[in-house]
C-alpha cells in the first residue's frame, strides 16, 4: 500500500527502502558506510535522524538536530554525479511507498536540496 499523504510512517518506510538501496549501491555505499559505519545499530539511528529532517520539512516536526550541509560538506570529496545517483535511488524508493503527489513534493524537495548543496560544495568551496 502506498501512502496517499505524507506522514511519519512513510517517511520511516521511506528511510528503511532508501538506505537499504544506498547501503548496497556501488558508488554510495562505501561513501556512507565509511561515516556511518557498517553496523545495523548505526544505521538505525542514521536513518531516524534523516527521518526526523524529513518529517520536520513536510511536517512541521520539530525533533531534527543537525546540519546535513555541514555533513556533507566535511566528507572525503566525491564526484558531482553522486547526487545524480543518489536523486535516482532516492526517487525509485519514493516510488515505492508514496502515491504520485506526495512523491512529486518530496522529489523536488529533494533536487532543490541537492542543487543547493552542489552548488555549495563544488561551486564555492573554499581551500
Amino acid at each position: 500500500m502506498k501512502f496517499k499523504t505524507i506522514n511519519h510512517e512513510g517517511i520511516k518506510k521511506l528511510m528503511d527502502i532508501f538506505y537499504a538501496k544506498i547501503r548496497m549501491d556501488k558508488d554510495l555505499g562505501p561513501i556512507f558506510n565509511d561515516k556511518i559505519g557498517i553496523d545495523d545499530e548505526s544505521w538505525k539511528k542514521h536513518k531516524e535522524k534523516i527521518a526526523s529532517f524529513w518529517a520536520g520539512m513536510f511536517l512541521n516536526d520539530p525533533s531534527y538536530n543537525g546540519s546535513p550541509l555541514r555533513a556533507h560538506h566535511e566528507l572525503p570529496p566525491f564526484p558531482r554525479e553522486f547526487f545524480n545517483i543518489w536523486l535516482n535511488l532516492f526517487d525509485e524508493s519514493l516510488q515505492e511507498v508514496f502515491e504520485d503527489e506526495p512523491r512529486s513534493i518530496i522529489i523536488e524537495r529533494a533536487k532543490m536540496i541537492a542543487q543547493r548543496f552542489q552548488m555549495i560544495i563544488y561551486d564555492h568551496r573554499f581551500v
